[in-house]
């Protein structure tokens, strides 16, 4: 076994994409570990809490009207003109890698095992040793277009410092509303539409004294972690698929363990939009957005060792945890496949729960006939009494439901 290290900088990160494409920014066999470093797209909410003074996000965030150090930001044109930028906005996600893993072919499938996740601290001279993050109610939030209070339809941004210093939770700093911001290359952001923009504090108000009395359980975790599709060569960080992505399951954290389909040779792991906590739906849009490091294990299962084993016939992300197994169901199970060469643009149309939430129950029942040989009608019974569905997540385009089963239901197995 060896062990790695991936650190942030342009070399070594994408923006807003997975991809086949990307020449690999580690390769590493089974078995190997690797800490890799992520940061957090939203960084530029605060840039004195979260970039300042740290040499790799300074690296990665270094825009100016000359020099734009990660040009490309999202799996749209990289050919101007644009309405946005490189890339249009089109994925917003920071992405460390892609991770290739000797010997990964399509059939195989790609365990990944986070050992140890830890926040990374501000640089920042006044801040310095502390960690934040930022949250934003966002124009694609659930919640948006049902406000009660004036003004309405707008977007706002909360900064939350994490205390680690016992049981890890987070206060919120301030907050403020989103002004129309310009970037480095003169083009104006009446909205948070692209990634990266690092806000202007003397065009925002910033109100202090919010959340008072209030402490959030920190659930360190990766809200995008996955492999590289086959289906195109750039594809948008924001929907999640069949190889993973965007999930938003705040259960991916320490301990967990991730099984992925392979789809590509090489297998092309990334990892980002790291989160110190987030509630089932992430309903107003994001977590809170934080930079973290991690700690990772890579176990590389052969197609042709799966047969017999919980992986059996595994054509989608699953999760392990010590007592229970999760599978993810979406709107779309493989979004690009199903809807064709529009397919990253046209998803998020077709958001919806209840295609989810049957995606989910088909992806369970697989589980259980084919891992715990029930029979359909045993495994639909089991289903209703012991499996617990919930809505991961409903803002990234394909919406998600979590379906899970006790691993303890089945008490003569260790499966």
């Amino acid at each position: 076994m060896r062990h790695h290290t991936l650190p942030v900088s342009p070399a070594t990160v994408h923006w807003g994409y997975f991809s086949k494409a990307v020449a690999p920014a580690l390769t590493l066999r089974s078995g190997d570990r690797a800490t890799i470093e992520t940061l957090t797209h939203h960084a530029g909410d605060d840039y004195e809490r979260m970039i300042a003074g740290d040499p790799g996000a300074e690296s990665v965030f270094r825009w100016t009207a000359e020099h734009k150090a990660v040009a490309r930001r999202g799996a749209g044109p990289t050919e101007g003109p644009f309405l946005r930028g490189s890339g249009e906005g089109l994925g917003v996600h920071l992405l460390t890698g892609p991770v290739a893993i000797e010997g990964a072919e399509p059939g195989d499938i790609l365990e990944v095992r986070i050992l140890d996740v830890r926040p990374r601290p501000s640089c920042s001279a006044c801040h310095a040793g502390r960690c934040f993050g930022s949250n934003a109610a966002a124009s694609w939030g659930f919640h948006f277009g049902d406000h009660v209070e004036e003004p309405k339809g707008r977007e706002v941004i909360t900064i939350f410092e994490l205390d680690t210093a016992g049981e890890p939770f987070a206060r919120a700093v301030y907050n403020y509303v989103w002004t129309p911001q310009t970037d480095p290359d003169g083009i104006l952001h009446p909205t948070i539409d692209y990634p990266g923009v690092v806000v202007d504090h003397a065009k925002v108000r910033e109100r202090h004294g919010i959340l008072k009395d209030v402490r959030v359980p920190a659930r360190l975790h990766f809200g995008t972690m996955g492999l590289a599709p086959s289906e195109s060569d750039f594809v948008s960080s924001i929907p999640p698929s069949y190889t993973g992505g965007n999930i938003d399951d705040w259960r991916i954290g320490k301990g967990a363990r991730m099984y992925y389909p392979v789809a590509v040779d090489g297998a092309f792991f990334s990892v980002g939009d790291p989160h110190a906590a987030q509630g089932d739906s992430e309903l107003g849009g994001t977590a809170i957005e934080t930079s973290l490091t991690g700690d990772f294990e890579f176990v590389l299962h052969k197609k042709r060792d799966l047969g017999g084993t919980a992986l059996e016939g595994l054509t989608h992300p699953m999760l392990e945890t010590d007592d229970r197994w999760s599978v993810y169901g979406f709107t779309f199970p493989n979004y690009l496949a199903e809807l064709g060469p529009d397919a990253q643009t046209a998803v998020a149309s077709h958001a919806s729960l209840d295609k989810a939430m049957r995606d989910a129950f088909r992806k369970l029942r697989r589980f259980l006939m084919t891992v715990h040989g029930l029979s359909e009608d045993e495994a639909i019974a089991l289903l209703s009494v012991a499996a617990d569905f919930g809505v991961t997540q409903v803002v990234d385009a394909n919406w998600g439901v979590h379906g899970s089963i006790r691993k303890s239901v089945f008490t003569c197995t260790g499966a």
